[in-house]
């Protein structure tokens, strides 16, 4: 399925939209809009880590933090390979095709993706 090329400048949100994603660089030869396109490593690495997000679970006497803490994408490029690598794909700005995960690695809901480079299509 063809999408836009992810790249580490996007700005993107976890599940409760408070938690700011950020793509850590793993390549420096690739470059979309001046910024290195992101790669999707095998499970269980994760594209993207979150800070900032304040959500809580309800636990008897009380919450207990469960905030989001990474990013794990569903997406790859089957074509384009950087550095043995697919790229990460996205189909356009919105609900992306990832999962937010909280420190114990319980699924929290897809991110959000608030702004991509719209010019490099990939597959």
């Amino acid at each position: 399925m063809p999408g836009f090329l992810m790249h580490v400048g996007a700005v993107m949100s976890c599940f409760h939209q408070a938690g700011q994603a950020t793509i850590a660089p793993t390549q420096p030869r690739v470059l979309v809009n001046g910024q290195p396109v992101a790669t999707v490593a095998p499970p269980p690495t994760p594209l993207a880590a979150v800070a900032g997000c304040p959500f809580q679970i309800p636990v008897p006497g009380g919450t207990k933090p469960q905030p989001c803490v990474t990013i794990l994408w569903s997406m790859p490029s089957t074509r384009f390979l950087v550095n043995g690598l697919p790229a990460a794909l996205i189909p356009a700005p919105g609900i992306a095709p990832g999962i937010c995960q909280s420190a114990e690695q319980i699924p929290q809901g897809a991110p959000t993706v608030k702004v991509v480079q719209p010019r490099v299509i990939g597959s």
